[in-house]
């Protein structure tokens, strides 16, 4: 009998360690994995540790680019599913209309889904933002003023229901954290993320 095919989506607010999260996640899955920050910048033709300091209405981070960015990663997303593959999405998905697109597109191919809100305490928020912006690798352009109006727009997903929602802490190490999601969406209903 094959597998049910499954698609994470692991979002919320800049430097909550959902990108390095997800990353390792789909690599422990071998799942595709697709990032905004990444998908964004391919769109505007730019290597993804390019760094950019627009607001967060300028440049590629204006709505009609988002949009755009968005757009794309569901249509990746959505292929994937198609051919039977595990999909792995890393971005703010701030919006309720934004998550709906989502769940109809799952729906759609009779994938499962699963909203992972990653969430940390302020302070390492700040902590990591700092971290980042020494990093000349870092693909994210975010920065705390950024963080404070994303926090401002940012729809709580009170629209989804409790088997497609998991509120995550990030606020451990790496490796310690992969383990934990595994455990805590075993007992969610997900099944565990190895693949054979």
């Amino acid at each position: 009998m094959p597998r049910q095919i499954k698609l994470f989506i692991f979002f919320g607010l800049i430097a909550t360690g959902k990108s390095t999260l997800a990353q390792n996640w789909a690599e422990a899955g071998r799942m595709q994995y697709y990032n905004s920050d990444r998908v964004r910048k391919e769109l505007a033709g730019l290597a993804a540790n390019c760094r950019r300091s627009e607001s967060l209405d300028q440049g590629i981070y204006t709505r009609e680019f988002s949009r755009k960015t968005y757009d794309a990663m569901l249509e990746r997303a959505e292929g994937d599913l198609r051919r039977g593959r595990m999909v792995v999405l890393d971005g703010s998905y701030q919006d309720v209309a934004e998550r709906d697109r989502l769940r109809e597109m799952a729906a759609g191919h009779g994938a499962d889904l699963c909203f992972i809100l990653c969430e940390c305490p302020e302070p390492l928020i700040k902590e990591r933002l700092a971290k980042r912006a020494q990093d000349p690798q870092a693909v994210s352009d975010g920065r705390w003023e950024i963080y404070l109006k994303q926090k401002k727009r940012f729809s709580l997903p009170d629209e989804l229901p409790p088997e497609q929602l998991l509120v995550f802490s990030t606020a451990d190490l790496p490796d310690k954290l992969l383990a934990e999601l595994e455990k805590q969406l075993v007992a969610h209903g997900c099944s565990i993320i190895t693949q054979h």
